[in-house]
């Protein structure tokens, strides 16, 4: 069974997420704080962790930093509609999405069950046992594993994702039509910003090649391409 955890102090709203995630199939665990939120995500006892931004004491965005010091647990955090400052902070400390609140639980499923798609190993999609390799960059899709200059990358499951689509491709680009649809499981929402912050992150973690370009390059109009040698 797969396990989530549920960190939100609504003490309503998580009973009511908890019994339906429940009926979908789900293990759930539900705590109402930040540091027992962190203490639970970093168990290994979860596939997911829901997070909500807006906590007393130790915030959502402060518990996301603790638990990424120390794991890539995908994280999918509950923001405050409308507020762009709180999900674009959040993305850049490493979660893989956002659901802004109030939500539907079925929204919140299907927002789950398309990270986990994207997360779980040995798909039977064609990808078992193939390496990715393209200049400096190797991927194993199946182990979820990524090197960069022979040196392991800690990339959160949205990152591993977005990248492996972009080197599938590599040479060509990319659009973020695409990229949403493969590497976030869902369609591309107007002003949706989670692409753009996501690269931007990886363009950090992965450096520069021998002439300083970035290997991932913005295409104008027609999305982002991974720089083939």
């Amino acid at each position: 069974m797969t396990q989530v955890l549920l960190i939100d102090d609504d003490v309503e709203l998580l009973d009511m997420l908890k019994e339906y995630l429940e009926q979908e199939g789900f293990g759930v665990v539900a705590v109402h704080d930040g540091e027992a939120g962190v203490s639970e995500a970093l168990s290994g006892s979860y596939m997911i962790a829901v997070l909500d931004v807006m906590m007393p004491g130790m915030n959502g965005l402060e518990t996301l930093r603790r638990i990424r010091v120390k794991s890539q647990l995908p994280v999918l955090m509950l923001t405050a509609r409308g507020d762009d400052t709180d999900r674009i902070v959040g993305l850049e400390l490493g979660a893989d999405d956002y659901v802004p609140k109030p939500c539907t639980p079925r929204e919140l499923t299907a927002r789950i069950r398309a990270i986990l798609r994207r997360t779980r190993t040995g798909q039977s999609d064609g990808t078992q046992n193939v390496v990715l390799s393209v200049n400096e960059l190797t991927m194993w899709p199946e182990r979820r594993r990524a090197e960069w200059q022979g040196k392991p990358l800690e990339l959160t499951s949205t990152e591993f994702n977005l990248l492996e689509v972009l080197v599938r491709h590599a040479g060509r680009p990319v659009s973020k039509g695409e990229l949403s649809e493969q590497g976030l499981g869902r369609a591309l929402t107007r002003f949706d910003r989670n692409i753009d912050v996501h690269l931007s992150s990886l363009r950090h973690k992965l450096g520069t090649l021998a002439d300083g370009r970035s290997c991932i390059q913005t295409v104008y109009r027609l999305g982002y391409q991974f720089i083939k040698e």
